[in-house]
């Protein structure tokens, strides 16, 4: 589309009263500028996917539950605004922290690491988490979680992560506090991108070495998210970030399309929410796709 031309919307001034709803906010952002006219316009975007009866896909990247925002994520699960994700593992671990009630604290950057160290902090960028108290106390539930449980046959992740929701929801002190519970109570799918690279796959060693195996069948996993864009009757996705997560999402119009040759041209939307530079191939704002994509 060509955007010379001086043909925009006109800029309102923008006041804000008591009376205002958030239809009113989000037309305001998107009537605006910068990010936040980008932000306008995700927020319609993704109403208009709800509105459509689009099957939704939630893809979290790196760690967002250290600075709680597992909360959101199930509040999105629990409206009924998402109906598959695919995640990190480092998000599901650090998850179990507030269902398990393990110390987790508001700290700082600009911090000397080595004397958090000494003093057994783990430090996220600002957020604080004793490495004693909380990622041991973890690693043993994780442990206890996973000692006579998926050794039989290969599993996918999602069947990982719903064991883990079961188990906290029966033991854990606060399972309210958790996305994970929620995904397994609405029987939302949480795939987990890449189980090997978070603690949840390092907390399975000590039991390998027990000789107690473990079989991830990725390949019934990509073929159960393929299923999953090809029975919609309109599919999206919302990205928090990019990475890993998002891929895994976005393959599966390639998998149709391009691997089985079923002519399924991929998504119908995607919004993502990226810090990522367009220097180094990312993309700036957030942004959305209106049409099919099988973007890999």
């Amino acid at each position: 589309m060509d955007y010379h031309h001086f043909h925009g919307k006109n800029i309102p001034h923008i006041e804000v009263n008591p009376d205002m709803k958030i239809d009113d906010l989000v037309e305001i952002y998107a009537n605006s500028g910068y990010n936040a006219r980008q932000l306008g316009e995700a927020a319609k975007l993704f109403r208009k996917m709800i509105e459509d009866d689009a099957t939704i896909c939630l893809t979290i990247a790196g760690a967002m539950t250290p600075v709680g925002f597992g909360g959101l994520f199930k509040s999105l699960i629990e409206k009924g605004f998402v109906d598959w994700i695919i995640s990190t593992g480092s998000n599901l671990y650090h998850e179990d922290h507030f269902a398990w009630n393990l110390p987790v604290k508001q700290g700082h950057f600009e911090v000397d690491d080595m004397i958090l160290y000494q003093k057994d902090i783990v430090r996220i960028r600002d957020v604080y988490i004793k490495g004693e108290e909380t990622l041991k106390e973890q690693d043993k539930i994780i442990h206890k979680m996973f000692e006579k449980n998926l050794i039989e046959k290969p599993f996918t992740t999602a069947e990982f992560a719903n064991w883990m929701g079961k188990y906290s929801k029966e033991y854990s002190k606060k399972p309210e506090k958790s996305f994970v519970v929620s995904a397994y109570d609405y029987d939302v799918p949480l795939y987990i991108s890449t189980l090997k690279d978070s603690s949840l796959a390092l907390d399975l060693a000590p039991l390998r070495l027990a000789n107690k195996p473990f079989s991830l069948d990725f390949v019934r996993e990509i073929i159960e998210q393929a299923a999953i864009l090809y029975n919609s009757k309109k599919a999206g996705i919302v990205e928090i970030g990019g990475g890993v997560p998002k891929n895994t999402a976005q393959q599966t119009g390639p998998l149709l399309d391009q691997i089985l040759g079923l002519g399924h041209g991929g998504q119908n939307y995607i919004i993502q929410i990226t810090d990522a530079r367009p220097d180094t191939g990312g993309c700036l704002e957030l942004h959305y796709r209106k049409e099919k994509a099988g973007v890999r």
